[in-house]
């Protein structure tokens, strides 16, 4: 892994997912859908949704390849500090036991993860009868103008932003994981088109 994997690429994700802006949707997003009880962050990071958490939440858990993040998330925790666990490195594979948590979470995750249906099978498999996957993503655009431009672009955007893609339709990917859909809703961040087409809400094990 070279410098810019090491230091430059978890510095720039850093920045620009604890942006002002985005801290505001992760507000919203926890407002409406508050987590509680045990819950596990698939992509977990920098810890940029450490200071949105609601009060709660007993135990949280945290899977993420990106170690290099992790000093990031250490200087978030001196300020909101929470009873943290690392239990992984891969979403795609959770050593954690069936129906063990009440809620996982997945913020701006499901455009990186290689195989992101594998990852929310793996998260209906862990959530308890009635338990939910909140999420906050970014993906496809339904204009078929900017749809245009994410397949375009999408090749370049996964090789400099450790394999991010634009393109995925966050809704039917976590509708093929066999969780029941509820509370969603598509917005548009400021900036560029085909970064900012956003996916929020909630997700049921039935």
């Amino acid at each position: 892994m070279g410098l810019y994997e090491r230091v430059v690429l978890p510095w720039g994700i850093d920045k620009a997912c604890g942006s002002k802006g985005f801290g505001k949707q992760r507000a919203r997003l926890f407002a409406a859908h508050p987590v509680h009880g045990t819950v596990l962050e698939i992509g977990f990071g920098s810890g940029t949704n450490l200071p949105y958490l609601p009060v709660g939440v007993d135990r949280y858990l945290a899977v993420d390849p990106a170690t290099s993040a992790r000093k990031y998330a250490d200087k978030r925790l001196t300020k909101h500090p929470i009873n943290l666990e690392y239990v992984g490195l891969d979403g795609q594979s959770i050593d954690i036991d069936d129906a063990s948590v009440d809620f996982v979470v997945s913020t701006m995750s499901l455009c990186t993860i290689p195989d992101p249906t594998a990852a929310l099978h793996e998260a209906r498999r862990i959530l308890k009868p009635g338990g939910s996957l909140v999420f906050l993503e970014h993906g496809r655009s339904p204009a078929p103008k900017v749809a245009r431009r994410q397949e375009r672009f999408n090749g370049l955007q996964n090789r400099l932003f450790g394999g991010c893609n634009l393109n995925r339709e966050i809704f039917s990917i976590i509708d093929q994981a066999g969780l029941q859909l509820s509370n969603t809703a598509n917005f548009s961040m400021p900036g560029p088109k085909i970064l900012g087409y956003m996916y929020s809400g909630r997700a049921v094990k039935t």
